[in-house]
This record gives C-alpha cells, sequence and structure tokens, in this order.
C-alpha cells in the first residue's frame, strides 16, 4: 500500500458514498468532491483524526469514466481510450475532525494509451480484471503494458494516493513526515 511508505499508523477504512457525478459536473470537481465527502463520511467515527479521503476520475473528451464495474464496461472504456490520451484526476482531502478543517488537491495524469487491439483487451480484461479501478486500466499491475506515455508531478499519483500532495497536506496540518 503506498501510503506504508510514509511510515506514518494509519488505518484502511471504506465509506459508503455514492460515486455518481452531479448532473453538470466536470471531472475535476467530481474527483474533489468525492475525495471530501469519503473523508466526511467516516469522520463521525474518529473524532481528533487526520482523514484521508481519495478518489479518481478519468476523463476523455469531457467524458467521465470511474470504476467500469463489471467487463463489459471495462471493454467499451478501453476500447474508447486506445491510442488516446486520457487524464486522470486523483484528488486527496485531508480532514481534521477535531478542528473541522479540510485541506484538499487534485493531481492531474496524462495517460497515452497504447493503440489496443480488441484481442489485447480481452487477454487484459482475463488476466487483470480491473472492474474497481478508474479508467479500467491498473497501472501499477499488468495495466502499465497498456501505456505508452505518462505526465504528472507526482508520480504515485496514478496509482491512487499523489504522496507529495498528500506530504503537503500533511505538513499543514503540523505533521512532520521525517
Amino acid at each position: 500500500m503506498l501510503l506504508e511508505r510514509l511510515e506514518i499508523p494509519f488505518e484502511v477504512v471504506v465509506p459508503d458514498v455514492d460515486e455518481t457525478p452531479l448532473a453538470g459536473e466536470d471531472a475535476p470537481c467530481t474527483a474533489t468532491r468525492l475525495a471530501r465527502l469519503k473523508a466526511e463520511a467516516v469522520a463521525p467515527r474518529y473524532p481528533g483524526a487526520l482523514i484521508l479521503g481519495s478518489d479518481q476520475v478519468a476523463e476523455l473528451d469531457g467524458v467521465q469514466m470511474g470504476k467500469p464495474g463489471n467487463r463489459e464496461r471495462a471493454r467499451e472504456q478501453l476500447r474508447f481510450m486506445r491510442g488516446r490520451t486520457v487524464v486522470f484526476h486523483t484528488a486527496l482531502a485531508l480532514l481534521n475532525s477535531a478542528t473541522g478543517r479540510c485541506g484538499s488537491t487534485l493531481v492531474p495524469t496524462a495517460v497515452t494509451f497504447r493503440t489496443l487491439s480488441d484481442d489485447l483487451i480481452e487477454r487484459y480484461l482475463d488476466r487483470e480484471q480491473p472492474y474497481h479501478c478508474a479508467g479500467s486500466a491498473r497501472c501499477e499491475a499488468l495495466g502499465i503494458a497498456l501505456v505508452s506515455r505518462l505526465e504528472s508531478g507526482d508520480p504515485s499519483a496514478l496509482i491512487g494516493l499523489p504522496l507529495i500532495a498528500l506530504v503537503d497536506l500533511l505538513q499543514a496540518e503540523g505533521v512532520a513526515v521525517v
């Protein structure tokens, strides 16, 4: 898990949050809203804690691509993205449940996909089954083979937790990571 790299104690809690984009909401706003909502959803159970919420939304041609949920939608997403550059918007929210202060940040990553044949997509889906990953590509695993180029200010953002940005949010709350 990426958060282990920072060597700070943490607990993983999965919030029950509807991840459906709101009408007229663009991808960066969806990701940011959901990251905050996830942190706020667990805050009542953890008074006095720093609570991290994160979300990622892929976007191509103004179309948001969240988690596909099943093979058919994953296939559609990968066909739509093949040979094109997709922006993955990764948002973080760090909520201090003692003070109510919530800092947030958004880190975009431009990902250019290789020209993927239908057969390659099917083989990838057989092996990876990335149905719970925004954009249907697990770049921390076999999905990296689908990519020809990445551009980001934070190399861990695409995997779902931009650690450089997180260190900044933690420092703003008085937490010295090192």
